[in-house]
């Protein structure tokens, strides 16, 4: 969508010249063709979306499997609890534990990214899910399920709202919900395709004296721990202005070096466009208390708490709603009923997010959309259908699946539009992790609380669960309004830079206190429809 940007709107003070250049009316001065622009931006593309696709699928399904190994070989009695010898309720305990971890650790390791090589953290990240991931394959009790899920949300904390920030190095906020959502779908994938695969899995049921799931933890996590190692060597680094060398000092001497993202007249280009990511003042702690403070933050986080609290949810016990409906399912059935959830999931993504970019002013409204349809698909899950036929209930899954699908892009991307430009680099690290780390409480209620972990709730029979979906419908209602309310307030307050982003920041333009970039100046403006194809005249 974004090849068909060479006429893209300006701010008053920009217009275009007869070769599709841009100019700036009040200097005079011409800047770079849009359309070059955008083949920097491409290439970037190539070079991080698909090792961030990679690294988030193997990840997110080391962090999901649990939900499919209730389920796994269950006739057989091999699934997790029968193995294990664990108690529903402490199968809900073990899911919640690596959440708590996560709220607790998201922002530490956030600001690590910061002061350190992006890349390597985000490698080591990935090599430790793999390690642990792997290690779970030889669970034997309850403590040791206990022990790894800890670790697990611990060495995983500050992957999700590290690649938010690690995007904002090398796009501006407004281009991050696009790709935001291109490697978010392979959470979708991972879900489809590990539901799939487990079938397999189940078939190796007592090879080598292992299970079904625990051939499944050990493999993934083997594959997660090369591409860990791999991606020291395919992540590029944070761009550095041109003609600057990298330095390398410390651990970092004995760390593999990646080539550099760009170079050449492609470096030159980027930095023009993006001043804004060049100029790192070293933040404080005083400049994360502002953050922490700017009220900002939490209608991002009541936004977050909901939507992520659901997709959590059913991401871990779908196969269990889906078994609740329909008794009579097998275990294969059910892995593979859970697959056309996530697709839906992946297509409303694709869908969606792009648009919400074209028109990144109106995100709240790309957000509640979505969210509403999540809140039909629940109530379809929770009233619809018969004993005789229940498949309508299963179809409200879908709708459900594809509902959440653009909302945790949307909520990531309108944090870093609305924090960079008041916080800079230390307000997208800080406020994406408060935002994703405080927002998984959500996930620790639709975990621990909620299905399996609600005794009275989770009693066989047509009202199984129907409680767990209306919690689940309420904080979705929650999420909308926090929407709303966020609107209404940044029309009445505004988001300009605080004061201390004045006061340290330069400008490109005479007498203003902040850094305006090529891409600042871009995105006074949406870009709406007008420059896609079919609306080409």
């Amino acid at each position: 969508m974004e090849k068909d940007l060479a006429r893209e709107q300006l701010p008053q003070h920009s217009q275009y010249d007869g070769r599709g250049m841009q100019v700036d009316a009040e200097t005079g001065l011409g800047a770079v063709d849009i359309q070059r622009i955008e083949q920097v931006y491409r290439k970037l593309d190539l070079r991080i979306i698909p090792a961030f696709w990679t690294l988030y699928f193997l990840c997110s399904a080391i962090r999901s499997n649990v939900g499919l190994a209730q389920t796994m070989n269950i006739s057989q009695k091999h699934d997790l609890a029968s193995e294990l010898n664990l108690t529903p309720k402490q199968i809900s305990t073990g899911l919640a534990l690596f959440y708590v971890c996560y709220v607790i650790f998201d922002l530490p390791s956030n600001l690590i990214m910061t002061r350190l090589s992006p890349r390597v953290w985000m490698s080591r990240i990935v090599i430790a899910v793999g390690i642990i991931g792997s290690c779970m394959a030889a669970m034997k009790a309850a403590w040791s399920f206990y022990l790894l899920r800890l670790l697990l949300g611990i060495v995983i904390a500050g992957m999700w709202p590290g690649m938010a920030y690690y995007l904002t190095l090398f796009y501006p906020p407004s281009r991050t919900g696009k790709r935001i959502g291109q490697y978010f779908t392979a959470a979708q994938v991972s879900a489809a395709v590990v539901g799939l695969v487990s079938a397999g899995f189940q078939k190796m049921d007592g090879l080598q004296g292992l299970v079904g799931f625990q051939w499944m933890f050990l493999l993934y996590g083997l594959v997660a721990i090369c591409v860990g190692i791999g991606l020291l060597w395919w992540l590029p680094d944070r761009p550095l202005p041109p003609g600057e060398a990298p330095t390398r000092t410390g651990f970092g001497k004995w760390v593999p070096t990646s080539r550099p993202a760009l170079t050449g007249e492609d470096a030159l280009i980027h930095y023009q466009d993006l001043t804004r990511v060049y100029r790192r003042p070293r933040w404080t702690v005083k400049d994360l208390w502002h953050v922490v403070i700017d009220w900002r933050v939490w209608p991002l986080f009541v936004m977050y708490f909901g939507v992520v609290g659901v997709g959590i949810g059913v991401q871990n016990y779908a196969t269990v709603i889906i078994r609740g409906t329909n008794p009579r399912l097998t275990g294969i059935e059910l892995s593979l009923l859970s697959a056309p959830i996530w697709i839906m999931d992946l297509i409303a993504i694709l869908l969606v997010t792009p648009f919400s970019d074209r028109f990144h002013h109106h995100r709240a409204l790309f957000f509640s959309v979505p969210v509403c349809i999540q809140i039909a698909g629940l109530l379809m899950t929770t009233y619809a259908g018969s004993v005789a036929n229940p498949w309508p209930r299963y179809g409200g899954l879908l709708l459900v699946g594809f509902g959440l699908g653009p909302t945790v892009p949307i909520t990531m991307t309108w944090t870093n539009e609305i924090f960079q430009p008041r916080h800079g680099e230390v307000g997208v690290a800080a406020a994406s992790a408060l935002v994703s780390g405080l927002g998984n409480l959500g996930s620790i209620l639709t975990t621990y609380a909620l299905f399996a972990g609600w005794e009275s709730d989770a009693k066989p029979g047509r009202k199984q669960y129907r409680k767990s979906t209306l919690v689940m419908v309420g904080i979705l209602c929650l999420s909308i309004l926090s929407a709303a309310v966020m609107t209404l307030l940044l029309r009445s307050v505004g988001n300009g830079p605080n004061a201390k982003q004045i006061s340290s920041g330069s400008s490109t333009s005479e007498g203003e206190g902040v850094i305006v970039d090529g891409a600042a100046r871009r995105e006074v403006q949406e870009r709406g429809l007008g420059r896609l194809w079919w609306f080409r005249r």
